[in-house]
């Protein structure tokens, strides 16, 4: 083995790959030192011995210089340009917002725009506000068991019983008594509770409710403000009908229906019935002139104003937005529906 091409060739290297190699070829298991060293055994012990510490040394000086230059190398690979800490760095996606949180968020843009102001009220309510000041007596089927959660707790002599609120509609007394008064534009955006479940209703989900009252509020100006909502939201060629219908806390009352997106107005997708509106028309909640029942039950005199509600299911609105067949899947975690729809 030639010490000095040896050396030559561990000072010449340009790089730690480069190193490693030629300690390989030296120091390997079948490097070229290694097998002069096992060949020592061939020799006279006299020889052995001289040839052994002359190569231990050879071996020594070889390992020095490579240290040295292994140092050397790992010094220049480790002085890298400067790194500018004012420069953007690069954004890591963690998540999205909730596809019902973007739509409130729409929302509340659309309806700003047009002079409403948002104000939420109770996820925990009473049945006076629930259903009493919606002209709901006593005996009306909303108030079953089988349509309301009724939460256990005090009873009180005025207001009844405590419900996890069925609909954001109980704030437009809340309102009118808050405000003392019109002018109202409101709407009111929050959770509700019902106790249903299949594709399109699930036991929690987002109703916002929109309150305008004034005096000479007629049902045009319903009409015209459901209309702006749905071309804003969903574009200029979407169709809006009022669809005659009866509710206690309106009157006239009118169903809100939306063209449906998801199978075109056809009521058909891949030759089967449109699983979410089945007919071409998907119904996103009521509307109507607000009874003057409610209007006195909010200290207004309905012989000197009058005014317009709605409310409106926020999930519903996604499902006619996206391609979402079923609104459970919404609260099941699945985060491809987010992506996939966003």
């Amino acid at each position: 083995m030639d010490k000095d091409l040896a050396q030559q060739k561990i000072e010449n290297a340009q790089s730690r790959e480069e190193l490693t190699a030629i300690y390989n070829e030296l120091f390997g298991k079948n490097g070229s030192l290694t097998v002069t060293l096992k060949e020592l055994k061939n020799l006279s012990i006299e020889e052995r011995k001289e040839r052994g510490a002359e190569l231990n040394i050879i071996k020594r000086e070889l390992q020095d210089v490579y240290d040295v230059k292994w140092n050397t190398l790992s010094e220049v690979d480790t002085h890298k340009p400067p790194i500018d800490v004012t420069l953007p760095g690069e954004r890591t996606v963690t998540g999205d917002l909730h596809l019902t949180t973007k739509a409130i968020d729409d929302i509340r843009r659309i309806f700003q725009k047009i002079g409403f102001y948002d104000y939420t009220y109770h996820e925990v309510e009473w049945e006076y506000f629930s259903f009493d000041t919606l002209n709901m007596g006593p005996t009306h089927p909303a108030r079953d068991d089988f349509e309301t959660f009724f939460v256990q707790g005090p009873v009180s002599s005025k207001y009844g019983r405590m419900v996890m609120s069925p609909h954001t509609s109980s704030g437009q007394a809340r309102e009118m008594l808050r405000r003392q008064g019109p002018p109202i534009r409101m709407i009111s955006i929050a959770k509700c509770y019902r106790p249903n479940w299949d594709a399109s209703h699930t036991p929690m989900f987002h109703q916002f409710e929109g309150l305008c009252v004034d005096k000479n509020i007629t049902i045009n100006h319903l009409k015209g403000t459901i209309a702006h909502f749905a071309r804003e939201y969903y574009g200029s060629d979407v169709k809006t009908r009022l669809r005659p219908y009866h509710f206690q806390f309106t009157e006239p009352s009118f169903e809100v229906d939306i063209s449906c997106s998801v199978c075109n107005g056809t009521g058909m997708v891949d030759n089967r019935k449109c699983k979410v509106c089945k007919s071409g028309w998907l119904e996103l909640g009521g509307a109507g002139m607000v009874h003057p029942h409610v209007l006195r039950s909010g200290n207004i005199d309905p012989e000197v104003y009058s005014g317009w509600a709605f409310g409106i299911g926020i999930e519903r609105i996604l499902m006619m937005r996206g391609s979402i067949e079923d609104m459970r899947p919404l609260y099941e975690g699945n985060v491809s529906l987010y992506y996939h729809n966003s």
